[in-house]
């Protein structure tokens, strides 16, 4: 008789392990009592790593996850973390960034509480774990199940704030889906993402959404030391009005600034808009295209590069892979 597949179940609260108690919902449900939920013939081993709601997730806990799922994946067939929804777009992309190793790591969540009508929780875990204990799933990086889709991790967002399918991979879509307790993969990446460390330094490396109208005056507090770097999410392919190019650029000068495209779905430009604040303007001055990462996700790798050191040299190097061939 073949042996039952043996996964690692981590939790760190999130809506899938809150309850409403009257005062609205909050973290009350042990690791255990959600990996009791999986249920089948699979070996199911729980460590509560968090018990907090996902907005409270900072980089150093991410980096600790990272260091939990890795020790875990040595023993078992996959690993399960089990997250609040607000940010498991950003721990995906950091664990991708920071993990090797061909043993599956999923991301679950729940959109609905603990034991409310309709709740999820307990389907994606099952889900998840079904993509976790199966070989298909080696190799891929990163992924995360919800509403029985598998995405990628560097392509997958929440795009709605209570529907239970509020995950998306658009505008490439999932990798694949759960069906029936069978996993079905209909992609594959075409390669990982690069490698990078946490280096244990804190890092202050904020978001600045440009808009029409946007006053260049507010740049002026981002080219502090306080600041290591910056990330703008600018309208198009990545253009600002012309008069924040020379602030912008003085700020460049003093720390990498990367810029991603806000509309979530293609990719920045490098070379079809020449105009003073196009994107062929910004390269000029220094500002680095962030390719087909949202801000979100830049944001998390420059956070990861600068806490080790990197420099502006290093950090274009990184988003390069994101940039096409």
């Amino acid at each position: 008789m073949t042996a039952p597949r043996k996964i690692a179940l981590l939790t760190t609260g999130g809506t899938i392990a809150m309850t409403n108690q009257g005062r609205g919902a909050d973290v009350s449900i042990s690791g255990q009592a959600l990996g009791a939920r999986i249920g089948g013939a699979i070996d199911v081993e729980v460590t509560e790593v968090f018990a907090k709601p996902s907005p409270n997730m900072s980089l150093a806990d991410m980096a600790l996850l990272a260091q939990t799922a890795l020790a875990k994946s040595r023993d078992v067939d996959g690993v399960i973390i089990a997250h609040g929804t607000d940010t498991l777009e950003e721990t995906a992309c950091c664990l991708d960034l920071l993990l090797r190793t061909d043993t599956p790591i999923v991301l679950t969540g729940a959109m609905r509480t603990f034991g409310a009508e309709g709740a999820d929780g307990a389907a994606n875990l099952r889900a998840a774990c079904r993509v976790a204990a199966s070989p298909s799933a080696r190799g891929l990086g990163v992924l995360a199940v919800l509403a029985d889709e598998i995405h990628a991790a560097m392509l997958v967002r929440k795009a709605h704030t209570s529907s239970l399918n509020a995950f998306t991979s658009q505008p490439f879509g999932p990798l694949g889906s759960v069906v029936e307790d069978r996993v079905h993969l209909l992609l594959r990446p075409a390669r990982r993402s690069p490698e990078l460390r946490w280096g244990g330094a804190g890092s202050h490396v904020p978001i600045v959404h440009v808009y029409s109208g946007f006053e260049a005056g507010a740049l002026a507090r981002y080219a502090s030391d306080e600041v290591d770097a910056l990330v703008l999410s600018l309208p198009g392919g990545g253009h600002v009005p012309a008069d924040l190019v020379e602030a912008l650029e003085a700020v460049a000068t003093s720390k990498p600034v990367v810029f991603a495209a806000r509309t979530q779905g293609g990719e920045t430009l490098n070379r079809t808009y020449g105009y003073v604040g196009g994107e062929m303007d910004l390269i000029a001055r220094g500002l680095i295209p962030a390719g087909t990462l949202d801000a979100l996700k830049a944001r998390i790798a420059i956070a990861l590069l600068v806490s080790s050191g990197a420099d502006r040299r290093a950090v274009a190097a990184f988003f390069d892979h994101f940039r096409g061939v």
